[in-house]
């Protein structure tokens, strides 16, 4: 005796069969799995799109920030609404500590973590921030290499007054 399938107690019951049918049995071809219905086909897209553009954004930054970069980049995700991951937001860490006794390597230095931070096609509110903060470390660097150039004698003694950086990891 062949059997056609194995149903539990009462499923032939017309009334409780739809409790034992996949949840997609009863829908429309446009809500099956797979077929997504024409609102939730954009919003893929979209996500599709914007994940394109955050992972070209951040690779910019890795690309330009070399050596100071710090890892890979991290991503926030968002689920559509076919239950796949998209990134939606990222970021990179970049090193943007001073070199300490050498203005000239600060310097150059600052000159990548600027170029880092401006790599993208469309920099961020935060990328322009960090950018900014490389220029006005630039400045100090070139203010200590001109003082190291007017004053070769003192050129190793730094003013009480100036602060030291502290080396910070900057996210953009």
């Amino acid at each position: 005796m062949a059997v056609d399938s194995i149903a539990p107690v009462g499923a032939r019951d017309e009334s409780n069969i739809a409790r034992y049918l996949p949840p997609s049995a009863g829908k429309t071809d446009a809500q099956k799995p797979g077929q997504l219905p024409e609102d939730a086909k954009k919003e893929v897209e979209d996500l599709k799109k914007r994940d394109r553009e955050v992972r070209q954004h951040e690779l910019a930054h890795m690309i330009a920030g070399g050596q100071y970069v710090r890892g890979g980049p991290t991503y926030t995700y968002k689920i559509g609404p076919d239950g796949r991951r998209y990134a939606v937001g990222g970021e990179v860490q970049i090193d943007t500590s001073e070199i300490p006794d050498d203005p000239e390597a600060t310097l150059k230095k600052m000159q990548v973590v600027e170029r880092a931070a401006l790599a993208p096609k469309d920099p961020s509110g935060q990328d322009y921030r960090v950018a900014a903060q490389a220029r006005q470390q630039e400045m100090k660097a070139r203010a200590e290499i001109a003082r190291q150039k007017a004053n070769p004698d003192t050129a190793d003694d730094k003013s009480a007054e100036e602060p030291k950086a502290l080396g910070v990891d900057i996210q953009i």
